[in-house]
C-alpha cells in the first residue's frame, strides 16, 4: 500500500468519512455503513477517490451513495458512486465508474462507456471514469461513441458548480500538480509505454523514444515560468479535441528542440489520439515535485526491459553502480566522464554522491546545496554514448534527475578525439579526475571498417620476428582501456571500470595487462560473480577494475593491490533480492586498507 493511500485512510478515518476494519483489511464508507474489502484494488481507487469527492470537490458525504443498483437492469449492474443534488437522494448529479490503476486503454474506454450507460438510466448529468490518476469527465447529454472529446470535460465540477476550461492550476491548494509515489508512478509510465507500443504496433525502442520525448515536455511544461493561478498547459481542456492536444503539446516540444537540440532530433511521431491518452495518464502528477529517488526508481526500473536485449544493450544493475561510485570519492569539482554511458547509470549515481555531500555541507540552507550539486551537473558530468537513441535516454534520464544532461554526447568513444572536442570541448585528452564505465564486452572493431584502429597502441601487435603491425581487428573492451587512459588527468585521473575477466588472466591477452600496468597504478580489483549480469542480459565473468593513471615520467616499484571477491551483490542470478551484499564490506575494508 502507497504512503499517499496510507495517509489518505488516516486522515479519512480521522475526520469520519470512513472506518477501517479487521486491521485494515476492510473500509466501512460513513454515513451510509456500506462496506467493502480494502485489498481489492479497484478499492482502493474508490476509497481515494471518495476522499477526493469529500474533500477536493466539497461534496456533502451524506449526498453520496455507493453500490447503487441500476433499475430495470437485467443482469443487475450498480453504479460505484453516485454523488445526488438533493439530500433526499432523489436526482443523481455524478455517476462515477471506478477500476484499478493500470487497466488497459481498451479497458479503460469500455469503463467510460459503462459511467456514461449508467448516468443515461439515472439521468444524471454527468459521468467520470476513474482509474488511478487516469481520470475521464464527462457530459452525458453531450456524449457519442465516435466523438467523446466533444462530452469530455477537464474535470467534474466542484460543488455543483460550473465546469472550470483547465483543471490544474499553478499555486491552487487542491488543483496545483501532486507528487506521486514510486508505484502510482511506475503504473503511470507503465499505463504510458503500453499506450505507446500500442500492442505491437511499435517496437519497444520506437515507443521509449516516444515516450521520452513526452516526459521531455512534461518536466519542461512544470518548470516554465508561470503565474500563480495560471493553467499548465499539459493538460486536457473542457471539450478539446485530440488536434487541439497534440497542436499545444507539440509546439512546446518544438521550441524545447530549438534551445537544446542534442537532447531530441526528431519531430514527434505519435497520433494525436494517443498523445491525447498519454497526456491523460500524466496530467495530474508533478514530476518536478517528486522524491528523486521516486523518479529515478521508476524511470530505472521502466527502461530495464528496454536495456535487457530488446535495444541490443544490456543494463548495469545499480548496486554494482553505486559501488563502484562510492569507491571514486568524487567531489563536486572533479570532472567525471563515462565514455560508454548507456542510460546514464554511473552518471546519476556520481550526482548523488555529491547531492550527499551538499546536504551535508550545507544541511540548513537549501540554496547552497542546490548550487553545490547544480554546477556539478551542468559542468562537471560528461557523457559518451554511441546509440542517438540511447543517448537520448541518457539525457531524458539526467533530466528527470533535475538535469545535468548538457555534456552527453552521441559519438562513437573510440574515434578520434578531437572529433568529439569540436563537438563539444569539454572532452579532451588528459583532462578527467573520474572515469566510472562499464564498455561493451566482445564486439570486434575491425581496421577495415574503423581506420582509427591503428592510432590506438593496443591496436598493433608484435609479429612472430618481432616487429610492431596493425592488427586487422580488436576487442572493444581492449580499446576502451587504452581510451579510458588517454582521457584521465596524469598522476591524480582515476578509472573504475567492468572488464571481462579473460583480461586479467588469459596468457594471449598479456600484452594487454602490460600495457595497463606501464601507463596505470593498479589500485583494487574487485571480483564478481557468474550471474552479475546474466540477469541483465550479459553473462561474461568479469571484476571491477580501478587504477591511477601515472605521471609522465612516474615509475613505480613494487605496490600492493587491493583485491577482493564479491559473492553476494545484493541479488540473485534469477534476479530476486538478496539480503546480503558484500559491496559495504569491501568498501570498508578499501578504506582500511588505504590508511
Amino acid at each position: 500500500m502507497s504512503n499517499t493511500f496510507e495517509k489518505i485512510l488516516k486522515e479519512g478515518e480521522r475526520k469520519g468519512y470512513f472506518r477501517l476494519h479487521n486491521n485494515g483489511a476492510k473500509i466501512e464508507y460513513l454515513p451510509s455503513g456500506h462496506k467493502e474489502n480494502l485489498n481489492d484494488p479497484e478499492e482502493k481507487v474508490r476509497a481515494e477517490y471518495y476522499f477526493d469527492l469529500i474533500e477536493k470537490y466539497n461534496y456533502p458525504a451524506a449526498r453520496i451513495e455507493l453500490e447503487v443498483e441500476m433499475p430495470d437492469r437485467t443482469p443487475e449492474r450498480y453504479a460505484d458512486i453516485v454523488i445526488y443534488e438533493d439530500d433526499g437522494k432523489r436526482k443523481p448529479y455524478i455517476v462515477v465508474e471506478c477500476k484499478k490503476d493500470g487497466i488497459s486503454d481498451a479497458e479503460f474506454e469500455q469503463a467510460t462507456k459503462q459511467a456514461i450507460a449508467n448516468a443515461r438510466v439515472l439521468h444524471a448529468p454527468f459521468a467520470n471514469c476513474v482509474a488511478g490518476n487516469t481520470r475521464r469527465a464527462m457530459e452525458t447529454a453531450a456524449w457519442n461513441d465516435k466523438e467523446p472529446e466533444k462530452a469530455t470535460i477537464t474535470d467534474i465540477p466542484i460543488s455543483y458548480g460550473k465546469i472550470e476550461e483547465f483543471r490544474y492550476k499553478k499555486g491552487d491548494t487542491n488543483w496545483d500538480l501532486k507528487p506521486i509515489d514510486q508505484d502510482d508512478l511506475k503504473r503511470a509510465f507503465q499505463k504510458c509505454h503500453d499506450t505507446l507500443w500500442a500492442g505491437g504496433k511499435r517496437a519497444p525502442t520506437t515507443a521509449f523514444d516516444e515516450f521520452a520525448k513526452i516526459i521531455f515536455v512534461k518536466i519542461r511544461d512544470e518548470k516554465r515560468g508561470r503565474k500563480t493561478g495560471d493553467p499548465y498547459d499539459f493538460q486536457i481542456k473542457t471539450h478539446e479535441s485530440a488536434e487541439s492536444v497534440y497542436k499545444r503539446i507539440n509546439a512546446i516540444y518544438q521550441e524545447a528542440k530549438k534551445i537544446d537540440p542534442e537532447v531530441f532530433k526528431e519531430d514527434l511521431k505519435i497520433e494525436p489520439e494517443e498523445l491525447y491518452t498519454v497526456v491523460e495518464h500524466l496530467q495530474g502528477i508533478s514530476l518536478d515535485k517528486t522524491d528523486l529517488d521516486t523518479k529515478g526508481v521508476a524511470f530505472e526500473h521502466f527502461m530495464e526491459d528496454f536495456f535487457k536485449g530488446k535495444s541490443g544493450q544490456f543494463f548495469t544493475p545499480r548496486n554494482i553502480v553505486s559501488f563502484a561510485v562510492k569507491m571514486m570519492g568524487i567531489k563536486n569539482d572533479d570532472l567525471v566522464l563515462d565514455p560508454a554511458c548507456g542510460s546514464g547509470g554511473f552518471l546519476l549515481h556520481a550526482l548523488d554522491e555529491v547531492r550527499a555531500q551538499a546536504k551535508g555541507y550545507y544541511p540548513d540552507e537549501e540554496k547552497e546545496q542546490w548550487r553545490y550539486w547544480h554546477d556539478f551537473a551542468q559542468n562537471n558530468l560528461f557523457g559518451i554514448e554511441i546509440n542517438d537513441s540511447i543517448a537520448r535516454v541518457a539525457k531524458m534520464n539526467m533530466i528527470i534527475h533535475d538535469d545535468g544532461h548538457t555534456n552527453v554526447i552521441g559519438h562513437d568513444a573510440l574515434n578520434d578525439i578531437e572529433k568529439m572536442t569540436a563537438k563539444n570541448s569539454g572532452f579532451a585528452k588528459n583532462r578527467f579526475d573520474i572515469i566510472v564505465t562499464n564498455p561493451p564486452f566482445g564486439a570486434n572493431v575491425k581496421r577495415s571498417e574503423h581506420p582509427y584502429l591503428e592510432k590506438f597502441a593496443l591496436g598493433k601487435k608484435k609479429d612472430a620476428k618481432g616487429k610492431i603491425k596493425a592488427m586487422d581487428n580488436q576487442k572493444t573492451e581492449v580499446l576502451f582501456i587504452e581510451r579510458c587512459i588517454d582521457f584521465l588527468k596524469p598522476e591524480t585521473g582515476q578509472i573504475a571500470i567492468v572488464l571481462p575477466d579473460g583480461i586479467l588472466s588469459n596468457s594471449t591477452l598479456q600484452y594487454v595487462r602490460d600495457f595497463l600496468i606501464e601507463k596505470t597504478q593498479i589500485q583494487a580489483i574487485v571480483s564478481l560473480p557468474q550471474f552479475a549480469f546474466t540477469h541483465f542480459g550479459a553473462g561474461v565473468k568479469s571484476s571491477l577494475v580501478f587504477v591511477r593513471k601515472k605521471g609522465g615520467k612516474e615509475k613505480l616499484g613494487r605496490y600492493k593491490i587491493f583485491m577482493a571477491i564479491a559473492e553476494h551483490i545484493g541479488y540473485e542470478a534469477t534476479g530476486k533480492k538478496d539480503a546480503k551484499n558484500d559491496f559495504n564490506d569491501i568498501y570498508e575494508e578499501y578504506k582500511k586498507f588505504k590508511k
